[in-house]
């Protein structure tokens, strides 16, 4: 037979970004602009995959004179997890980003003359993106998503593998200086509009080369969605809702308070729940209506008016894409702790900015501009550091589990039937919402099951059953880290919910940072600034 190899296409880069989202894209401009040969692989169209280029996003970017006001409140949101550094930072460089945006051709609403930066429709902002990148000299490979890492003999990243999709399966290798993983977070093929692409692969990838990550037990997020079609998750237009069960009885928050994620989800588990949007004036309408007309196509599908005639809603899981856990960062150039390797955007941990409660919409939106752009620079910083001789140098392959057997695991796995149970541990709402010590071992348990499974030989054929054996080992990898770090904090903070420990704990204002692979580890490390008065539930 002819060796594979002969087929493979294989490049060059002084910088490898792996993602298609708006974070790769500012990596790769960032890293193009500094003079390096960058390459951007995607898993789908970079400019029309990914969460971001569903349907139009918020824009969390406040003017530096209302800037420390809304860094304290985002502090408050996020149980004082969060760093105000790092906000500040995020913020600056957002502001700084934008009027580059407008220069490469995005329109932004205006108001009275001035443009609002305050949200952007996800298509349009992707397609300036990319045609800035292509300008810049980015080398990108739709539709080739990237398997593995490849590490040097000191365990410095080298570039990476993976396959073309559309060229029948053929492998690619490009060997790199350094490495940004931009490729999204895991939303567990929950079928949030355009998530599917988001499966871990990132956060798998970084721990095969030795990486930690942060925050992994604040990724149980779930976000409405009408349940006639269970895909579309833009909560805006729910602001303005009123609840009622099956029976039309209303629903209310506690003590009559805000109707909010775990008061739905506690309804949900007794029955349907339907939302009514009456609560919303005419020009609120006009608003919603424009930003997020995606949210009403099947209200008006099915004949309901939303304003007038109650519909069915539902919850879905968005795990870390809007959640906050992702790899950990060691520097303020997104740096992973590994040689060669950063981070940004969804993939990375978000927790400094986001702490314990979502980081998703407007100040996700804020992170990929500024991350990517401090991932793209550190890593063409550090591609400049080497000579032309490491493209030389001997690499090994990192990839391990949906790829290879290991040995004495002869057994094979289903891909699909270990996402179906990984599924039933990570989806439900009194597994991974309402969170308990008996239920969080259990789950443990599932899961390093399914992990011990992902070590056999995948029963697939073609290179859509190899990137879905490796979907399916990333997904696991994933939960696993999630679990352990739920399970080890003893409290509930934000989005995390302990119904055995109801309350916030001061003593445990603290980050957990896990990692492994056959051996999942957690560990605290406190937060170091001080504590503001009035911390707790």
């Amino acid at each position: 037979m002819p060796d594979p190899r002969e087929d493979r296409l294989q490049l060059q880069a002084d910088v490898l970004v792996i993602g298609g989202g708006p974070a790769a894209a500012w990596a790769a401009w960032a890293a193009a602009s500094k003079g390096q040969r960058t390459v951007l692989v995607d898993k789908g169209y970079m400019g029309a995959s990914g969460a971001c280029a569903a349907s139009g996003n918020s824009l969390l970017n406040p003017p530096p004179k209302d800037r420390e006001a809304i860094l304290k409140a985002r502090h408050r949101t996020g149980q004082y997890l969060g760093d105000l550094r790092w906000m500040d930072r995020i913020f600056e460089a957002t502001w700084r980003s934008l009027p580059l945006v407008e220069a490469w051709g995005y329109q932004f609403p205006q108001v009275d003359g001035e443009s609002a930066r305050e949200s952007f429709w996800g298509p349009e902002y992707l397609k300036v993106l990319r045609k800035a990148l292509l300008k810049a000299g980015v080398q990108v490979l739709d539709h080739s998503p990237a398997l593995q890492l490849l590490l040097d003999a000191d365990g410095a990243v080298a570039g990476a593998q993976g396959l073309q999709r559309q060229a029948g399966g053929r492998a690619w290798q490009v060997k790199a200086k350094a490495v940004v993983l931009a490729a999204g977070g895991a939303a567990w093929l929950s079928k949030v509009l355009g998530c599917n692409t988001n499966t871990g692969d990132a956060l798998l990838m970084a721990a095969e080369a030795g990486g930690e990550l942060l925050g992994m037990e604040f990724s149980s997020q779930y976000a409405i969605s009408s349940a006639l079609n269970a895909t579309v998750t833009r909560g805006v237009p729910f602001a303005w809702a009123s609840y009622s069960d099956e029976a039309g009885r209303p629903l209310t928050g506690k003590d009559g308070g805000r109707f909010g994620t775990p008061e739905l989800a506690a309804a949900l588990l007794k029955g349907p729940v339907y939302a009514q949007l009456d609560k919303a004036s005419h020009q609120v309408r006009q608003v919603i209506e424009s930003s997020h007309f995606i949210t009403f196509y099947p209200l008006e599908k099915a004949g309901i008016d939303p304003y007038g005639q109650r519909f069915p809603v539902t919850l879905v899981a968005e795990g870390t894409v809007r959640g906050t856990g992702g790899i950990r960062l060691t520097d303020d150039e997104c740096a992973t702790g590994i040689p060669g390797l950063y981070a940004a955007g969804d993939s990375a941990q978000r927790v400094l900015l986001g702490g314990a409660s979502s980081a998703g919409g407007g100040p996700s939106a804020a992170w990929c501009i500024a991350s990517g752009q401090w991932a793209g620079g550190g890593a063409a910083e550090y591609a400049r550091s080497l000579s032309e001789a490491s493209f030389d140098r001997p690499v090994r392959q990192a990839g391990r589990a949906g790829l290879t057997a290991e040995a004495g695991h002869a057994g094979s796995f289903d891909p699909d039937d270990v996402v179906r149970r990984l599924q039933a541990e990570v989806l439900p709402y009194d597994k991974n919402l309402f969170r308990h010590e008996e239920g969080l071992k259990a789950s443990i348990r599932a899961v390093d099951g399914l992990w011990q499974e992902l070590k056999g030989v995948p029963a697939v054929n073609g290179h859509r059953g190899v990137l879905r054996a490796r979907e399916a080992a990333a997904l696991t990898a994933t939960a696993r880290w999630m679990f352990r770090s739920a399970l080890e904090r003893r409290e509930s903070r934000g989005m995390h919910i302990r119904t055995d420990f109801p309350a916030t704990d001061p003593a445990q204002r603290v980050h957990l940072i896990s990692g492994g692979l056959d051996q999942p580890w957690v560990r605290r490390e406190p937060v170091l600034d001080a504590e503001p008065a009035g911390v707790g539930r």
